[in-house]
């Protein structure tokens, strides 16, 4: 296996520069003990199994957040391609998808096919494999809708095998893979419908943008084309040019509240008007992020230390402006805007990217 860390082994590595900035979305993250990268699910595999020490699995780097000391073990660079067909029938196809994919050259080539179940998926960064690890999701859709299983590595007992969906323990922004490295994710399996037609818009936002009502069916490739402005518009399509986009995206996660926290918040926000909130099952809500930290007194491109600073575009994303930043700014401007709203209208936010060697 060739050790990227001197000389990357992609086309994609090596217009990048640096250690692991060079391989994160922010540019963040000091240097790696080792980087090696995998092309397949068995060179992924061997890899971990022949590595001793710490290993950090790592993809797109779209949502991760590494420390300035970097990591001081192997770095394992997902770079597996390819998806096929392992099941179809009259109205559907279920697809197996390599761990390297890029996200949204899936999402393109699904919407190609008329394969619908995606498409408001488009425009996110980061590889297929990272999307059943946070349950990736936007503009009404999550990815658990569709996954029917997760093929891994399991480094417990050494055996690979899929997990069915059921098994998966998903959640909003969450799943048994969060938080934990039991598992390396190698494949994912997605049930997607023949259909033109994208499933119905349930985002009042994409609805008001393809001027349809909530609820309606559209062309599949409108469906994408209108999510993707409406991320570029919030600096959440990827753009060299655009410093907005170097960020991890959403810093933050939705706050789900139960209901009398949820009463408390309205109490103590009366004078702010009402929070944007969506119920949930049992009684709790979700609450808008941006909202809060927008009231808090954050509002949109508000700078942090050393470049850092909110995105001119979006409240939730965090941005390394300058292009030079470091990750300790970035958790200095993250904390303040954590420990504002708390104070401010008793919400605890939670970041949503996973911390490297670092701490919010």
């Amino acid at each position: 296996m060739s050790d990227a860390y001197a000389q990357p082994t992609t086309e994609a590595d090596r217009a990048i520069p640096g250690p692991l900035a060079g391989y994160t979305t922010l540019r963040m993250g000091g240097p790696a003990g080792r980087i090696v990268a995998s092309t397949s699910a068995d060179e992924i595999i061997r890899a971990v199994q022949t590595t001793d020490g710490p290993i950090l699995i790592l993809a797109g780097g779209s949502n991760v957040v590494i420390g300035d000391t970097g990591f001081p073990g192997t770095v394992v660079l997902v770079r597996s391609r390819g998806l096929r067909i392992v099941s179809e029938d009259a109205g559907s196809v279920t697809v197996r998808v390599e761990a390297g994919e890029p996200w949204d050259d899936l999402v393109a080539a699904t919407i190609g096919n008329g394969w619908a179940g995606l498409e408001c998926l488009s425009g996110i960064p980061g590889s297929t494999g990272a999307t059943p690890i946070q349950n990736v999701g936007a503009y009404g859709q999550e990815v658990a809708e569709t996954i029917t299983g997760v093929e891994v590595y399991d480094r417990l007992d050494g055996t690979r095998r899929i997990i069915p969906a059921a098994e998966c323990g998903f959640a909003y922004r969450g799943s048994i893979f969060k938080y934990q490295d039991r598992w390396v994710v190698l494949s994912v399996d997605f049930r997607l419908t023949r259909s033109p037609l994208s499933g119905p818009v349930r985002y009042a936002e994409l609805a008001r943008a393809l001027g349809v009502e909530v609820g309606e069916r559209v062309p599949l490739a409108d469906a994408r084309a209108a999510v993707l402005r409406l991320r570029a518009g919030k600096g959440m399509v990827l753009d060299a040019a655009d410093p907005d986009t170097r960020s991890v995206g959403s810093f933050f996660t939705n706050p789900v509240l139960d209901r009398a926290t949820y009463e408390l918040l309205r109490e103590r926000s009366a004078d702010l008007g009402e929070p944007p909130a969506w119920p949930g099952a049992d009684g709790l809500v979700k609450v808008s992020a941006a909202w809060l930290i927008d009231k808090a007194g954050f509002a949109k491109g508000h700078p942090g230390p050393d470049g850092v600073a909110i995105s001119s575009k979006h409240t939730l994303a965090l941005t390394n402006r300058s292009g030079t930043a470091s990750t300790s700014d970035l958790l200095t401007l993250a904390s303040t805007i954590r420990d504002t709203v708390h104070a401010r209208l008793g919400v605890t936010l939670h970041p949503e990217p996973v911390l490297i060697n670092c701490v919010l």
